[in-house]
């Protein structure tokens, strides 16, 4: 199903596949509006994801102003690379974008304790959802802790009316 672009909608950009089965268990949440997100195909890398915004999204934001954007990426230990993302983000979009993600990588979320890409990206969606932490607190994941404020503020009315 796809996006209108007319309305209120989220792009989720994943860095690689196990951000996109995380972002794909968000959307088994199932009072999720589908019809208002679209996960998008995997960048590539952090790197990829940052040119892809650049190149190809930052102009469908401007073109569509209901746009909303999730950068999926690793941080890979870098506690300043969502920082440093957000830098490449124009100021008059930055209010639409949110960069979210594993402190370290993915694979390190599934290994303690044994869950699946999507049971993570469900619990995530339902902490969305319920404006709960539970998920959100696991230690690979605290850091986004602004950028999950900034996300209940402006996506939680889009994605759970």
């Amino acid at each position: 199903m796809s996006v209108n672009r007319y309305r209120r909608h989220v792009f989720v950009l994943p860095e690689d596949d196990a951000n996109h089965r995380i972002a794909n268990g968000f959307l088994l949440e199932p009072s999720v509006s589908l019809w208002r997100i679209s996960v998008l195909n995997e960048a590539g890398g952090w790197n990829e994801v940052v040119e892809s915004f650049e190149k190809v999204y930052q102009k469908e934001m401007e073109r569509f102003p209901e746009t909303f954007m999730v950068l999926l990426i690793d941080f890979d230990k870098d506690e300043n690379r969502g920082a440093f993302v957000r830098t490449k983000i124009p100021a008059h979009l930055s209010h639409r974008v949110f960069v979210l993600g594993a402190l370290s990588e993915p694979e390190e979320l599934i290994k303690d304790p044994k869950r699946s890409y999507e049971t993570i990206g469900l619990a995530l969606a339902k902490d969305c959802r319920d404006g709960t932490d539970e998920a959100w607190s696991h230690e690979l994941l605290r850091h986004n802790a602004p950028e999950v404020l900034r996300l209940r503020e402006h996506v939680r009315p889009i994605l759970f009316p």
